[in-house]
């Protein structure tokens, strides 16, 4: 009997193809006098269905260790305002910078206005933001922890790990509009 290698909405290379894509639809072949199915294929959306050989999941598990070994909190001097303009500041003559880039660079600002209109607010989503990574990875662990033995888990737990798996799936799906520019793009 054949099982599902891949979900729906997962990100797979296509080895003969030479891309990344996503599961669209598990197609089951059934034969009669089998309670399950005898093979499974994926539609991924380049035209024919692909074997479970011929696709290679996307490595979460490095991806996800990288992904935040370098988002961290730095402070930036402000250059509109003097350490004394700005004496009700956490950090008086700087603001928070997240960078996401071993070179100190990419990832989310704040312009001085909106900083100096909440200060205390804007220090704490910083925080927030550069320990999203290893909150993902908690949540991940979470659900992981859940899917080995989801009868053994207790009620609030699988609850937690339902919510975070849909949070999970939010974060990891890409826009329709980016879709369908990218469709776009491989089209001209």
């Amino acid at each position: 009997m054949a099982k599902a290698v891949f979900q729906k909405n997962q990100k797979v290379w296509v080895e003969s193809v030479g891309c990344w894509s996503t599961i669209e639809r598990i197609v089951p072949t059934w034969a009669r006098g089998f309670d399950e199915p005898v093979r499974i294929t994926y539609d991924v959306g380049l035209g024919r269905e692909f074997h479970a050989h011929e696709l290679k999941a996307e490595d979460r598990g490095s991806a996800a260790a990288n992904l935040g070994a370098n988002w961290r909190l730095l402070r930036a001097r402000n250059k509109w305002q003097s350490a004394d303009d700005c004496a009700h500041h956490p950090y008086p003559g700087t603001y928070p910078v997240v960078v996401t880039d071993p070179s100190d660079w990419g990832g989310w600002r704040v312009p001085g206005a909106e900083y100096d209109r909440d200060p205390v607010k804007l220090e704490k989503q910083a925080r927030l933001i550069a320990s999203a990574p290893k909150l993902q990875a908690i949540a991940r662990d979470l659900i992981a922890m859940v899917a080995e033995d989801p009868a053994d888990a207790p009620p609030a737990v699988a609850e937690l790990a339902a919510k975070a798996a849909i949070i999970e799936r939010y974060v990891q799906e890409v826009p329709a509009v980016a879709k369908a520019a990218d469709e776009d793009v491989e089209a001209a």
